[in-house]
């Protein structure tokens, strides 16, 4: 199997390890204004997920296309919650545009219950 041309990776700050168990669904922008959910996954132990794309399904969704914005979006408030601990952001929503649909892209997420911050992976 092929590595996903969209992958993600969920750090927990505040305690230094990997989120695992955050739900994570992957929308796209296909006709211009609304989002569509293409797919949807949960973090692994090591607080990754890497199967979120291509989807099943729709066979038209099954390629990345350049120019088109996708939009990863992490339910971060029940993960906290399943620790016992409140958290001001119920769910980072992360959008990009794909400027070559070739490439590899991967979305690191560190939260915490009171911050989150996002960069292009590799």
């Amino acid at each position: 199997m092929s590595k996903s041309p969209i992958t993600c990776h969920v750090l927990d700050s505040s305690i230094g390890r990997p989120a695992e168990g955050v739900g994570v669904l992957l929308e796209h922008q296909a006709d211009g204004s609304n989002f569509t959910t293409l797919a949807t996954g949960v973090t692994n132990s090591d607080g990754r997920c890497m199967s979120l794309f291509p989807p099943s399904g729709k066979e038209e969704d099954a390629a990345l296309v350049s120019g088109r914005l996708y939009k990863v979006i992490f339910k971060t408030k029940p993960y906290f919650e399943s620790s016992g601990r409140k958290s001001f952001y119920p769910w980072v929503e992360i959008v990009f545009e794909v400027p070559a649909a070739n490439e590899h892209y991967h979305i690191p997420l560190l939260i915490s219950p009171y911050s989150y911050t996002t960069y292009r992976g590799s």
